[in-house]
């Protein structure tokens, strides 16, 4: 498989903020990825359940720690997506299903 874009993944850390409580910060991990288009009945199907995802993204199953975020492409000027569902191929490979972020 050629992996040929880049992503981070978001992982959402605490952080003890000096005062005896605790912030919330993003880490970032840059990761090779394959981007991928979200299949017919995926669509229909997460749709249905109040979802839109957008896009999708083959990484490696090593590389995958359980982020719910990522950033696409890799970077200050990526777009920052939810990642909704996981879809795991095979021992080498992941998919993550993906949707933009809602800004809160």
């Amino acid at each position: 498989m050629m992996w040929r874009d880049t992503l981070d993944l978001i992982a959402i850390v605490q952080v003890d903020d000096g005062g005896g409580g605790y912030t919330e910060q993003d880490t970032f991990r840059e990761v090779f990825a394959s981007r991928k288009s979200i299949r017919q009945s995926e669509y229909y199907q997460a749709h249905a359940a109040g979802l839109k995802p957008e896009i999708m993204f083959e990484v490696r199953f090593a590389d995958y720690s359980d982020e719910r975020k990522l950033r696409f492409p890799a970077g200050e000027g990526g777009r920052r997506y939810d990642i909704v569902r996981t879809y795991t191929k095979n021992e080498e490979t992941i998919e993550l299903v993906c949707q933009r972020e809602v800004a809160t």
